[in-house]
């Protein structure tokens, strides 16, 4: 039998089942052999690895997936796909399909702990489901997942760049992410609005910044960008500090207070954020 990622044989699964697919779900099926075993090639697999699969849809990367790991944790949020899913990997013994919206999914309730996740994730819901992962699946070290390519192009941009942004910085506190390769949109099916990427977001073995307060660190960024392009001094306002002390914290981090946000690096924000933490920084709550 074809594999699924064949055009011929996702069309045959999709009329079998009557599917009709649901674009707010963002619901577009790769049919590329080529591009899925660069997917697979990229992702480092192990025999004894445990993967997440965030969006398994009829399965098209899951059963590239089983045949070269220990498990695949399938989720998948669409009900219309359970019986498809079941029904093509009911021989598996290391498949097993959960189903739940993966923006509520916590690792406790999973039965076992994946260590890498490897998805052709949902791209509307892409950005706090990489968050998700990062901030509350601790023994997931590695993640390789398509995404929209202006995504993608967001996660892993340089300071001084268009694409630099909250995004950038609050990924790159946790992990080091690279973009791998772009994906045409041609390699879909249906044919998608937008074109995609393949990313590898890498926790490295220690920390990459030393913050003593995280949730300090992320509102400085947040505020930082809110209106890019100000100076950040003048974005900076919105917090609780005076506007003097401000000034100073950013003069003692070595950040001229006429530079932009999207001109600092994760060290900067990292150095300006243990500053400022030690004059009560909070955000304003008027």
């Amino acid at each position: 039998m074809e594999p699924i990622v064949n055009p011929t044989r996702t069309i045959e699964i999709l009329k079998k089942h009557n599917i009709r697919l649901t674009k707010s779900l963002g619901q577009h099926f790769l049919v590329d052999k080529n591009i899925l075993e660069k997917i697979i090639n990229m992702s480092n697999l192990a025999s004894d690895d445990v993967i997440l699969e965030i969006g398994a849809g009829i399965g098209t990367l899951t059963e590239a997936l089983i045949g070269k790991v220990n498990m695949v944790l399938a989720v998948e949020y669409d009900s219309k796909f359970f019986p498809i899913l079941e029904e093509n990997f009911k021989a598996a013994k290391n498949f097993h399909l959960i189903r739940a919206d993966a923006l509520k999914i916590v690792p406790k309730n999973l039965p076992l702990k994946p260590n890498k996740v490897v998805s052709n994730l949902p791209y509307n819901i892409a950005s706090p489901l990489i968050m998700k992962i990062l901030e509350e699946f601790i023994e997931v070290k590695e993640l390789v997942v398509m995404i929209q390519k202006e995504v993608a192009k967001r996660i892993t941009a340089k300071p001084g760049t268009k694409d630099y942004g909250a995004l950038t910085l609050k990924i790159n506190y946790y992990a080091e992410p690279e973009l791998l390769f772009e994906v045409s949109k041609n390699v879909f099916l249906p044919l998608p609005k937008v074109d995609s990427a393949v990313i590898r977001i890498k926790r490295p073995l220690s920390p990459r910044v030393n913050v003593d307060n995280r949730k300090v660190l992320f509102n400085l960024i947040s505020a930082a960008f809110s209106q890019r392009r100000k100076i950040i001094a003048n974005t900076l306002s919105s917090f609780s500090v005076d506007k003097c002390m401000i000034t100073k914290a950013l003069l003692e981090a070595g950040i001229d207070p006429r530079s932009r946000g999207e001109t600092l690096s994760l060290p900067d924000f990292a150095k300006l954020s243990n500053i400022l933490g030690k004059l009560n920084f909070k955000k304003s709550q008027t």
